[in-house]
């Protein structure tokens, strides 16, 4: 009888020969979409410009009327370690944790976190006024707040003569 593959096996697709049950055969689960909103995973995108080996750093965006908002935990970057690139449809963020070596490696039990380079870039729902955008970081969350242009504006346009 095969070995049974573990999770992680499963979850990355490594290839077993076994007579367990594979995820391949299962019918794709479809969440519902709320109307008017863009398909999962289209207003986050990973960009080629990233720089090679930092880890993806996790975010969440949501967006008002208004305002699009992004929050990111950065627990352990000094706020003028973070490099933050705005565009009227794209936010990139850079950072990078550094470690203080207090405790030698042999006296881990566990060591989970994550230190080194990491980024994001969010390709952003509708466009916004990067000039009205701005960013603050309290307790080790960072938000970023993104003004949306507003289309229906209009004003009036006098002619000189």
């Amino acid at each position: 009888m095969a070995k049974k593959p573990s999770f992680f096996d499963r979850l990355t697709g490594n290839n077993y020969e076994s007579d367990f049950d594979s995820f391949e055969d299962e019918e794709p689960s479809v969440k519902p979409q709320v109307k008017g909103t863009p398909p999962p995973g289209a207003q986050l995108m990973q960009s080629s410009q990233e720089d090679v080996g930092a880890a993806q750093l996790t975010v969440d965006v949501y967006q008002t009327p208004s305002e699009i908002l992004i929050r990111a935990l950065v627990a352990g970057v000094r706020p003028e370690d973070l490099d933050i690139a705005i565009t009227r449809d794209m936010v990139t963020i850079k950072g990078k944790r550094v470690e203080q070596k207090e405790v030698e490696e042999s006296n881990y039990v566990y060591q989970e976190l994550y230190w080194g380079a990491f980024a994001r870039t969010v390709v952003l729902p509708a466009e916004i006024d990067v000039d009205l955008a701005e960013a603050f970081e309290k307790h080790g969350l960072l938000t970023i707040r993104l003004p949306k242009i507003n289309k229906d504006r209009q004003t009036k346009l006098k002619v000189r003569g």
